[in-house]
């Protein structure tokens, strides 16, 4: 995971995603430097968009939480009625004993 963070900072900052700056980078933060995982990541990253992968994934959450939502809203009434229907029921019990 350090890796992609180490390229989202030199994305951030502007500079070439190199596998010597994403080693910079994870160096000067005191990781251990594996320079194929660098490699593979460069190498991963070379046809990405990273500004459209970023709006991407930050629209995928609220894009997956309003089907959710939805479904929360058609389950709550259902549960208020299932409640007012014990009540319903327990009050006609009390009915038959007076």
């Amino acid at each position: 995971m350090e890796y992609i963070y180490a390229a989202l900072l030199l994305h951030n900052a502007g500079k070439d995603i190199t596998e010597e700056s994403v080693s910079a980078v994870l160096s000067a933060a005191g990781t251990e430097v594996n320079e194929s995982r660098a490699r593979a990541l460069v190498a991963a990253l070379e046809d990405v968009d990273i500004e459209e992968a970023m709006a991407t994934a930050a629209f995928a959450p609220a894009a997956a939480a309003a089907p959710v939502a939805a479904v929360a809203a058609e389950e709550a009434p259902a549960e208020e009625e299932k409640a007012e229907e014990e009540e319903s029921g327990m009050a006609g019990l009390g009915a038959l004993f007076g």
